[in-house]
């Protein structure tokens, strides 16, 4: 038997399940395409949701709170995906696989650190935490005209 054959032979179920998956997905697409509406109109371009007339512009601007959740996200789902890969594995990687995971921990954390000193992690945009912190000169002078 030859190499191609005994590869082929050992994963033919995976290849007509490939198969059998493309060609539904395409047999979908045509039958929505032949069988589906063609209607043209005014109505068919506007937005649909749950039949509710859309009100002002889709067009806007997110907080950048948002973007840095997304960020948080992002980063400790990742970490915690190779935790977890790292974790399956622990008896065979040993101390030196405890000593990678420890030091691609304090990596994140010392990111971590970094990003919260040069304030990149604030809610507030650093102009209004200096007048939040900042007391104005009216309230001294009313303080003063108190006593």
């Amino acid at each position: 038997m030859s190499t191609s054959t005994g590869v082929f032979a050992h994963h033919w179920a995976f290849a007509v399940f490939l198969l059998g998956a493309f060609g539904l997905c395409a047999l979908m697409l045509l039958g929505a395409y032949f069988l589906g509406g063609r209607s043209k109109g005014r109505a068919k371009h506007i937005p649909y949701e749950s039949g509710i007339d859309s009100v002002g512009s889709a067009r806007l601007r997110l907080s950048a709170k948002f973007y840095l959740v997304a960020m948080f996200f992002v980063i400790f789902d990742v970490e915690a995906l190779y935790l977890y890969a790292w974790s399956v594995s622990i008896k065979e990687s040993g101390w030196l696989g405890f000593a990678e995971a420890s030091i691609f921990i304090l990596v994140l954390l010392a990111g971590l650190v970094y990003l919260a000193r040069i304030g990149a992690l604030n809610w507030t945009p650093a102009r209004s935490q200096r007048q939040v912190s900042k007391p104005s000169a009216d309230i001294h002078t009313n303080n003063s005209h108190m006593q």
